[in-house]
């Protein structure tokens, strides 16, 4: 994990690599101001939703957007782990998915959530 200080921004990154080049999963978060941004890149399910959760959950903010629009695979868990963030974030929440991501949520009944902002 680094830290990268810019002037009016305080950026932490944490990356879960597990031995595949490239990554399968990694996620960072920036905060300016109040505003959270955590960027997700490959495959969220049981074993990295949790760490895209806590990433989220890391700085305090009064916004938080999620962009998961490098995320490959989105299961349950990762499901369960964004409907946490939907609830300790009402309406402050932004969620920027995938297709992949779109597709599920949709699945999953989740398509016409306020917080979803799907391209």
């Amino acid at each position: 994990m680094g830290t990268v200080a810019q002037p009016g921004s305080l950026c932490h990154r944490v990356r879960v690599d597990q031995g595949v080049t490239p990554p399968v999963f990694s996620a960072s978060a920036e905060i300016d101001g109040d505003h959270l941004r955590v960027v997700v890149v490959g495959e969220v399910d049981m074993a990295t939703a949790d760490t895209m959760l806590q990433t989220a959950l890391r700085e305090p903010a009064e916004r938080i957007t999620l962009d998961l629009r490098a995320v490959t695979f989105f299961d349950s868990a990762a499901i369960h782990a964004l409907v946490r963030l939907a609830q300790q974030f009402p309406g402050t929440l932004t969620v920027l998915p995938s297709r992949q991501v779109d597709r599920v949520l949709a699945i999953a009944g989740l398509s016409d959530q306020s917080w979803l902002h799907s391209a």
